[in-house]
């Protein structure tokens, strides 16, 4: 009758979620330093720091918990990122591809100025690129490649009359990477690299005509004060990664890695959708607001 009760008792207590079950109960217990992207757009502020600031530590059942701020929150620009995530200054980064172009231009393939077009397009060359991508971020950063998504679609935002791609001829253009310069170069334009948090200034003060950004990130960063044409071509995706520390992965337990690929491919199809959505969002709020 002891031995029956005690069976019943440890049944109820599984089912109520009591008993921690083995998912969790063979995790590592970490406390990971995460830098994100920007700390003003959707990335960081709905994808990027809700899941490590809640999602992780939920799902992991207070196991895996995370410091994680926003790259501009701790003044690092995002070239910077994978040399500190090599280093060990973080456990896991989050960046735009294109930043790093620099230092590994193979990786920039993944989301080339002006070849894609539309979402189903940028879901299939981020999925048949993913292998190069990850290749390249274990040989030239010693990291694991974690999660590729996207940012809205990046548009021209001008505070010059452009209607057409002719109409760039002369212009000087906001990009910032090394295939968005060749793209406005091929199109008879000047390609100015400024940061991002410049470019309302920079349109401002004519320092450029026009500049390039997502849609909402461009309504969010409040380009529309300054801009008064958007020239609706996309000129990418803006393939952007989640990637750890390749000794910290290695440091990790089977059940851990597998745990953390898991939500992390979770984190990515949400994140997609939540950057479809906003995308006709941004171009509303920009031109209508």
């Amino acid at each position: 009758m002891r031995k029956t009760a005690l069976t019943i008792a440890a049944t109820a207590m599984m089912a109520t979620g009591v008993m921690a079950g083995p998912a969790t109960a063979e995790l590592n217990t970490l406390n990971l330093k995460v830098v994100g992207t920007w700390g003003n757009l959707s990335n960081w502020k709905e994808a990027e720091g809700p899941f490590w600031d809640k999602t992780m530590p939920e799902a992991s059942g207070g196991k895996i918990t995370a410091d994680a701020l926003p790259q501009t929150e701790l003044g690092i620009k995002g070239f910077e990122v994978m040399r500190l995530l090599k280093i060990g200054v973080f456990d896991v980064a989050h960046g735009v591809v294109g930043y790093i172009a620099g230092e590994d231009p193979i990786a920039e393939g993944v989301d080339l100025a002006g070849v894609i077009q539309n979402w189903d397009d940028a879901k299939a060359a981020f999925a048949a690129y993913r292998p190069t991508l990850a290749k390249q971020f274990e040989e030239t950063y010693g990291a694991k490649l974690l999660a590729v998504y996207p940012f809205p679609s990046q548009m021209l935002w001008c505070n010059a009359d452009v209607n057409s791609a002719a109409d760039l001829q002369g212009k000087k253009i906001r990009v910032y990477t090394t295939s968005m310069g060749d793209f406005v170069e091929g199109l008879g334009g000047t390609s100015v690299t400024i940061a991002f948090a410049e470019v309302v200034p920079g349109l401002e003060k004519k320092v450029v005509d026009c500049g390039i950004t997502g849609t909402m990130p461009a309504y969010q960063a409040k380009w529309w004060q300054v801009a008064n044409h958007a020239y609706l071509m996309s000129v990418g995706y803006t393939a952007t990664f989640a990637a750890m520390n390749m000794k910290k992965w290695n440091s990790l337990n089977d059940e851990t890695k597998s745990f953390i690929e898991s939500q992390m491919s979770t984190f990515e199809a949400e994140t997609w959708q939540m950057n479809i959505d906003q995308d006709q969002m941004g171009i509303a709020c920009n031109t209508e607001g």
